[in-house]
Parts: C-alpha cells; sequence; structure tokens
C-alpha cells in the first residue's frame, strides 16, 4: 500500500513543483496547501490553509519544494518540530512509480549531462524523460508505462529533504563549493549531494 494514499498532507510552496505535485495527489489524498508568497496561494482559495491553521493541524506528510530554505522560511519553526515528515515531490514520485531511472547531481554541468543522456537514449527509440530541476517536475509527465525511462536533475536541495526517492542509477558530476548558505557548512552540502547513493 502506497505510503501517501489517502493521508492528509500539506504541499508547501506553490511553484512549479508544488502545483505538480498538487495536481497529481488531489485525488488521491486529502491535500492542503500553503506559500509564503500570498499571491500563490490566493490561486488555491479553497484548499489553502492560513498561518494559524496549519500550526493547529496535524498533518501525515509535508511535501516541501525545493526552493524553500527550512530554517528561513514562514513555518521554519514548524517545519523544525515536524521534520521526520517532510518529503519531497521526488519521494512521491518513487513511491508511485519505482521505474527505471538515472539521477544526475553535481554542482556544475548536470543539465547538459542530463539532456545529452536523454537525447542518445531518444536516439535508440526509448520513452524517455527528462525531468526534475530542468523543465518539467517529475510529477507531472503523463502516459507512464513499465518501459518509461527517466532522466532526473537532481538539485541539492531536493535530495536533502528527500527520504525514500532512489534511482536505479546515480551520477555525481563534480562537487564545489555552492549554496553554502542554505546548507551552512560544505560538508552539509556534500552530505546532501551523497545521500543519493544510499
Amino acid at each position: 500500500n502506497n505510503i501517501f494514499l489517502k493521508k492528509k498532507i500539506l504541499i508547501y510552496g506553490l511553484g512549479k513543483s508544488g502545483i505538480s505535485t498538487y495536481n497529481f495527489l488531489r485525488q488521491k489524498a486529502e491535500v492542503y496547501l500553503f506559500d509564503d508568497n500570498f499571491i500563490n496561494n490566493f490561486r488555491f482559495n479553497k484548499k489553502k490553509l492560513s498561518y494559524s491553521e496549519i500550526l493547529k493541524s496535524n498533518f501525515d506528510f509535508i511535501i516541501i519544494s525545493p526552493g524553500i530554505d527550512s530554517s528561513k522560511c514562514r513555518l521554519s519553526k514548524y517545519l523544525k518540530q515536524n521534520y521526520s515528515k517532510i518529503y519531497t515531490d521526488l519521494d512521491v514520485f518513487y513511491s508511485f512509480f519505482k521505474s527505471d531511472s538515472i539521477t544526475i547531481t553535481g554542482t556544475n554541468g548536470k543539465s547538459t549531462t542530463a539532456k545529452l543522456l536523454h537525447d542518445v537514449l531518444r536516439d535508440q527509440k526509448k520513452d524517455v524523460r527528462l525531468v526534475g530541476n530542468i523543465g518539467n517536475p517529475v510529477l507531472s509527465e503523463k502516459k507512464i508505462t513499465k518501459k518509461t525511462f527517466f532522466v532526473i536533475e537532481a538539485s541539492s536541495y531536493q535530495l536533502d529533504y528527500s527520504k525514500i526517492f532512489q534511482s536505479k542509477y546515480s551520477v555525481i558530476l563534480n562537487i564545489t563549493p555552492d549554496h553554502i548558505e542554505r546548507h551552512k557548512s560544505f560538508k552539509n552540502y556534500i552530505e546532501a549531494k551523497f545521500s543519493l547513493l544510499n
């Protein structure tokens, strides 16, 4: 049984990945939405919760968008208290599809490598999708079959928040100091990347 089915879920961050997660889960679970930006919330009046409603709510899962810095956002205290409930769209994807995938991370060259791999596989007549940090969020893909192969570009932010996501193949291209303001130290940044290999 899928861990996300029929659960009470908060999607935090209504950018591309948050909205695709909402569209994917809305028939499968009890989904609520929140974004620090008032204008983003406005589009989903019925499903959005106010800050105070969230603090009083108990969710099974919190799906967080990679762009959100959990230590600097509006819900930072709430996230700290509920850290074990934080998951990502990659986790949702993995729990439903467990498709063959190759995930690429690293500081530089992710997009180029992902694009080249995608093009090579497409030339071999594979049903291949280029998703993640590049182009489409992973949950926006349609008509997925057992033969669909995913080339996923993953950022350190996504990997840092992910709890169950696994990839059949994983590539770490290179690691140089980057996003230190968010990860707090180079060691944390490296650990986020290497979580892909666990």
